[in-house]
Formats: C-alpha cells, sequence, structure tokens
C-alpha cells in the first residue's frame, strides 16, 4: 500500500482502534486489541479460536501481499478488488476482534482499492453497497461459511454491487455532463438576445430542462420560484406567447397540453450512444445535427 510497508496485522489493528475510538463499548472490548476468548457471531456462527487470531491474521497478510495478488498491470484493477474483496470476506471469518470487525473490513478493503489506483469515489462502493444490502449481506457471509468455504458467491455478490455502484456513478457523471452542454448551449442561443422578456424565455427553458419528462403547460408557472415570479404579474397569454416563441426556436416540444425542453439537442455535438434513448420521452431517438 502507498505510504506504507505492505498489509500487516499492525494495519489492521490500528484500523479496528480508529473505528472504535469514541464508541460506548462493552466491558473488556480493548479497540486494537486482538482477542484471545472465544466468540460466537450472530449465534450461529463461531469466530476462530482466540489463541490463533494474530497467526491467522498475519497468514491472511502475508498471503493478500504475495504472488497470487500481484497480476499484469492491465488487470491491476481486477486484481485489487477481488484482493479487497477476500481480505474482507476473511476478516470476517476470523473475526479477531471483540466488536467492530466489519467496520475494520470497510477501510481495510477501502485502503487496498485505494493502494491499487483506485478513484477515491470508486472506492467506497463495495462499503456502500454492504450497507446498503445489509441483510444479504450477513446471508451471503452466513453462505460461504456454512459451504466450507466457497467464496465465489459472495464474490459474486460484491463484485455485483461494485459493478452496479459504477454504472450509477457513470450515469450520474454523464447526465451532469449534459447538463451542463444543455446550459451552455441554451446560454449560447440566447447570446444576442438582452432584453427583458427573452432572459424570461431563457430562464423557462432552463427551468424545463431540469425536468426530464413533459410537463403540463398548467404547471410550468410552478417550475421554480424565479419562475413563478416571472409570470406572476404576466397574463396566460404571455405565457403562451414564450412557450410558442421557443418552440419555433426549437428548443422546446409542445403536445397537446404539455411542454418539454428538447435537451436532447446537445447530443448532437456528442457519439451516440445506445443510451441516450432515455433522455427522449417514449424512448424515441434525436436526430442528431438540428442543433
Amino acid at each position: 500500500m502507498e505510504g506504507r510497508d505492505g498489509l500487516t496485522t499492525a494495519t489492521i489493528c490500528a484500523f479496528n482502534r480508529q473505528v472504535l475510538d469514541g464508541l460506548p463499548l462493552k466491558n473488556g472490548v480493548v479497540p486494537g486489541e486482538i482477542r484471545t476468548d472465544s466468540v460466537v457471531v450472530g449465534s450461529v456462527y463461531r469466530g476462530a479460536p482466540g489463541e490463533d487470531c494474530r497467526y491467522l491474521l498475519d497468514q491472511m497478510c502475508a498471503w493478500l501481499e504475495g504472488p497470487a495478488f500481484r497480476g499484469p498491470e492491465e488487470m491491476g484493477f481486477a486484481f485489487a478488488v477481488f484482493k479487497a474483496v477476500l481480505a474482507h470476506l476473511y476478516l470476517a471469518w476470523i473475526h479477531p476482534f471483540d466488536d467492530g470487525n466489519g467496520r475494520t473490513a470497510r477501510p481495510l478493503e477501502f485502503e487496498i482499492l485505494l493502494a491499487a489506483g483506485v478513484p477515491t469515489p470508486a472506492a467506497h462502493l463495495l462499503s456502500n453497497h454492504y450497507n446498503q444490502t445489509r441483510s444479504e449481506y450477513y446471508r451471503q457471509l452466513d453462505r460461504a461459511s456454512k459451504t466450507g468455504g466457497d467464496i465465489l458467491p459472495f464474490l459474486e455478490y460484491a463484485i455485483q454491487g461494485l459493478v452496479d455502484g459504477l454504472r450509477g456513478q457513470i450515469g450520474t457523471i454523464r447526465e451532469q455532463q449534459i447538463d451542463v452542454t444543455w446550459r451552455n448551449y441554451v446560454y449560447e442561443r440566447f447570446q444576442e438576445k438582452k432584453g427583458a422578456h427573452e432572459e424570461r424565455q431563457r430562464r423557462l427553458v432552463l427551468a424545463l430542462g431540469q425536468v426530464s419528462s413533459f410537463v403540463p403547460i398548467s404547471k410550468v408557472k410552478e417550475l421554480t420560484p424565479r419562475i413563478a415570479t416571472d409570470y406572476a404579474a404576466k397574463s396566460d397569454k404571455t405565457l403562451q406567447r414564450d412557450l410558442a416563441e421557443m418552440e419555433s426556436a426549437e428548443l422546446i416540444e409542445r403536445r397537446e397540453v404539455e411542454v418539454r425542453a428538447r435537451r436532447e439537442l446537445v447530443l448532437a455535438f456528442r457519439p451516440w450512444r445506445k443510451e441516450d434513448k432515455d433522455m427522449l420521452p417514449n424512448g424515441e431517438r434525436s436526430t442528431p445535427g438540428t442543433a
């Protein structure tokens, strides 16, 4: 690990000390101290004998830092994920501390991923997945124990959660990119238009762009407090005229009593992706070059 002499038992003890620091603890629990007594987890699983815990942690660290987890450079991410998940799983099995074993496994997993160059937001995803699927997490731990150490189901569970988390992050980033591109596009279209009614129309288009579907025209004035202020003293004819002008400019689409921003226009500036259909109502595809 960067800044450390590899994964060691001392590192793991330090994580336990950190996660328990300042918390109310049961009698006899010493943060960072490896237990010496027997423990039963959830009235089902018995942790390793207390006298074996330090030895097992030492062996686990030597194994994780050994050649089994040193793959080709292009497979660095995959090996790091494999190593992080197994570190979490084996620490849970050994259960070396009287309290905070699961909480200790998470920063251990996180640091392994960071040391492999995984960005901080992505390195959090495995821990987030366990927290969000807590019942399944415990079920998978119990299953791996009862099957005599079959780790594949737990690996599949963890990696699927990581993949889903990465897809979610990519989707969020992509949506943010499209939003910025759309806002820049709208400002560019209004660049030479400085009148009060044109500034009102620009704000209207931008407000509609914050909604992913058609908006009833009767609800348009409620989109934002600023839009409500813009049209508070205006007649319905003013709103209808603004919508008509924005439709003529191809910035919005009207459909009977509904309206939406044509955010798909900015997709013409990007390579087409299958997911872009989600930008449009009913999944229809935008026409490149309409911008």
